[in-house]
């Protein structure tokens, strides 16, 4: 009996399958109302970052970009301070020229003039600054500065038959020399009288490139999250070129076609796209800062492009346009136009007259000023535009300054 027992307590147990239902096509797909990943701390610094502006929190953003100049002056003064030698030489150095500057003497004929020139050379270095950054608006300052500078040197050269203009006034203003020339007025000579001001127009257009180009290296060096936004948009369009399943649209394959040819040809490839006008030349700053192209190669190539090769163009094209008898018959063929030709041709004919007109005055002789409407709103619109630039400028420090709050506060958590 024992031995039967046993046998039957051996008998094995019954164990029961669980097979998971076979997948269908004709499942339900997922509602897509489940959990979502939160966002990381770094992606709501940042969203907290981007309503930092003047017209949703203006005293905080004005607090912040006080701030933020004060922290950026102490930090530029330390590090005069370990460079002392340096100090000593700028200290010197300017001392000395204030000293020249206010002694009496024979030298301040000189030091005016030098004075003048610096001044001059200054104000067209910072419109190409401004033009490459668009006043933060997309506004180009040689269709409303350097453009018009060229065309009125043109017209007073062929109607004074001189460019020995007088200075002063030039060249705040032109007035026709009481001499004539022995230079025949030509082309050439027209383009040397106005190259020094276009080629430092087109250096500041140079160096407006450059906030892109560190904006990106700095980035890629530290591996953060960026802030800026056409950073980040460039790191979205790398990888959707990637992924050969998203399809691009036509702006996004020309930014495409840029980056792989900026990256591919290098040096040559910056002053190609340089020299033309390109208004996704700021991908070419981010994208040589992304892969490291060495500062030098990009600057130098950008240098070349816009203040050499684009610049003689636009200037040559200005020239040529507002040459003797040309602003003439493009002012006629104005008028051919249906309904508003003769509309427009009068007021700019009468433009072009009281222009010629005011380059026969004579020093001293008083001259009836005149604004026109489109004058007037020329001026206003460029000063709207500065004035949304300054305001950009205070927002991007305000920003700047909430960043450094971030990154002290993250390494004192990190202390403790």
């Amino acid at each position: 009996m024992a031995k039967k027992q046993k046998k039957s307590t051996e008998k094995p147990e019954k164990t029961v399958e669980f097979k998971e239902p076979e997948k269908t096509e004709e499942r339900l797909k997922p509602a897509g109302r489940g959990l979502k990943p939160s966002p990381s701390l770094n992606t709501l610094n940042r969203m907290e970052r981007e309503t930092i502006v003047i017209w949703k929190k203006p005293i905080t953003t004005i607090y912040y970009a006080l701030m933020e100049v004060s922290n950026k002056a102490i930090e530029f003064f330390y590090k005069l301070l370990s460079h002392k030698v340096l100090l000593l030489l700028i200290f010197v150095t300017i001392g000395l020229a204030v000293y020249g500057y206010h002694a009496p003497g024979e030298h301040q004929q000189y030091v005016q003039k030098i004075e003048k020139h610096i001044l001059w050379w200054s104000w067209w270095v910072l419109l190409g600054v401004l033009s490459s950054i668009g006043l933060g608006s997309g506004l180009h300052t040689f269709l409303i500065y350097l453009g018009p500078h060229i065309a009125a040197v043109t017209m007073a050269a062929y109607e004074c038959e001189s460019l020995d203009f007088p200075e002063p006034p030039y060249p705040e203003s032109i007035q026709c020399p009481t001499t004539k020339s022995d230079i025949a007025v030509g082309f050439w000579n027209i383009v040397s009288k106005v190259r020094i001001e276009s080629l430092l127009w087109g250096a500041g257009t140079a160096l407006g490139e450059l906030p892109p180009y560190f904006m990106a290296r700095a980035a890629r060096e530290s591996g953060k999250e960026p802030d800026d936004e056409e950073y980040r948009e460039f790191l979205e369009l790398m990888n959707a070129d990637k992924d050969k399943e998203v399809k691009l649209s036509f702006g996004d394959k020309i930014k495409s076609y840029v980056e792989h040819n900026i990256h591919r040809m290098g040096f040559l490839g910056i002053m190609v796209f340089a020299s033309i006008p390109n208004p996704l030349f700021d991908l070419a700053g981010i994208t040589c800062g992304h892969f490291g192209v060495p500062f030098w190669s990009f600057f130098g190539a950008t240098l070349i492009g816009k203040a050499l090769v684009k610049m003689h163009v636009q200037m040559s094209f200005v020239i040529l346009a507002f040459s003797e008898n040309h602003a003439e018959t493009f002012v006629k063929l104005l008028e051919r136009i249906p309904a508003v030709g003769p509309h427009i041709r009068k007021p700019i004919s009468d433009l072009l007259d009281k222009q010629r007109k005011a380059l026969h005055t004579t020093p001293g002789e008083h001259r009836e000023q005149s604004t026109s409407l489109l004058g007037f709103a020329l001026s206003a619109m460029v000063t709207v535009m500065i004035l949304f630039f300054f305001l950009s400028i205070v927002n991007s420090l305000a920003k700047d300054y909430h960043k450094r709050l971030w990154e002290r506060k993250r390494r004192q958590n990190k202390v403790e």
